[in-house]
């Protein structure tokens, strides 16, 4: 048997409220039409102007009617008042027989009225049925696509972890690869001590390797809850130029500073801040592999603090932009693809954001955007 529908069952309920009311507006009606024609054979017949104001008293019980039952009842309620209202006072020597033409016009006119207000109230019936059917299968198309949204969430959450996966394992077996030939070679020539030692320091180096991949994966997953404290923006991208231009040992390079000499101190976590500030600068100076210049520089815009950092690359290939802050994707023969994720993540936990501002021929520019600490002088 089929369920019923949320829209079917508020039409029901709708029905069923009409249906439980509707004596108690019928008798009410009856009472209405049975205190006029008590009151109006209970008028002396010299009070004219009383008596005409009851007889327009009918008009309230025939548009109730119409009003709760539809024309039908309208029109019911209009054939009794205009019955009771041409049988008052019209015996055959009373003055009012005169007036019999008159009064049939007005029961006319009392059965519409009455045919009328239970149009229109049918109409507005009819009309509120509407409202409530489209309003409860409004209700049900949202809860559909709420439950498809739910759906399509968990989808993307298995197929992330699917993603996930499956770079995280071609990024281990490589190393361990190379971890377990070299290994085999150590222990086939034992006495080689040239070759053993050779192949021990593949060992560590990919050992290490590994190590760091791991630390950046939990990085990525679980990342630690930022320390704030009031950190010099100057002092920061220094401290980053300064590293990469002693442990790169790369001469074609050339770094610019371009900060604001009025800069406020930055409310952040250092360590994050600068691990940020290395992916993005290593990434700029791996973009140019004939050399170049990287900019770094850093201003105030719009109440937020901004750091950029351009490099004279190619620029990230059209297709790949989607894709940079997905993990584990690189375009390098040595990258784990998690340095970007994990800056935009760190981004993220000190309520700013991480973008991609500009993208060319002439190179790429990543923006940092945090909020500056107020009031802190820089």
């Amino acid at each position: 048997m089929r369920a019923r529908t949320k829209t079917e069952q508020t039409s029901e309920r709708l029905a069923a409220d009409n249906g439980a009311s509707s004596p108690a507006w019928i008798v009410g009606i009856a009472a209405a039409l049975l205190l006029i024609e008590l009151a109006l054979r209970f008028t002396p017949e010299g009070l004219e102007h009383w008596i005409y104001a009851l007889h327009r008293l009918y008009y309230l019980p025939i548009i109730t009617a119409g009003l709760r039952f539809g024309w039908r009842g309208g029109l019911a309620t209009a054939v009794v008042s205009g019955i009771s209202y041409l049988t008052h006072g019209q015996s055959l020597d009373s003055p009012d027989a005169r007036n019999t033409p008159d009064r049939l016009l007005e029961t006319l006119v009392f059965c519409s009225v009455g045919v009328l207000a239970g149009i229109l109230s049918d109409r507005e019936r009819r009309q509120r049925a509407r409202v409530e059917r489209t309003a409860g299968e409004l209700r049900e198309v949202y809860q559909a696509l709420q439950d498809n949204l739910e759906h399509v969430k968990r989808a993307a959450r298995m197929s992330a972890l699917g993603h996930l996966s499956a770079g995280l394992a071609h990024e281990i077996r490589n190393p361990l690869a190379s971890i377990e030939g070299a290994a085999s070679i150590v222990e086939r020539e034992p006495e080689n001590v040239a070759r053993r030692t050779e192949f021990l320091a593949i060992i560590r180096e990919e050992s290490r390797r590994l190590n760091g991949l791991v630390t950046n994966f939990l990085d990525f997953a679980r990342p630690r809850a930022p320390e704030l404290r009031p950190t010099e923006v100057r002092a920061l991208i220094e401290s980053v130029l300064t590293l990469l231009a002693q442990t790169s040992h790369r001469g074609d390079v050339r770094f610019r500073r371009e900060i604001a000499p009025d800069m406020k101190n930055l409310r952040c976590d250092p360590e994050q801040m600068k691990q940020v500030l290395l992916n993005l600068v290593l990434n700029a100076m791996q973009a140019m592999p004939q050399g170049g210049e990287v900019v770094v520089d850093a201003a105030e815009e719009k109440g937020m603090l901004r750091i950029r950092v351009k490099d004279q690359g190619p620029g990230i290939p059209a297709a790949d932009v989607d894709s940079i802050y997905d993990p584990f994707f690189t375009t390098k023969d040595t990258g784990t693809g998690l340095g970007l994720p994990v800056a935009y993540q760190i981004v993220q936990q000190h309520g700013g954001e991480l973008t991609l501002e500009e993208n060319g021929p002439a190179g790429a520019c990543f923006a940092i955007r945090l909020p500056s600490s107020p009031g802190a002088a820089g």
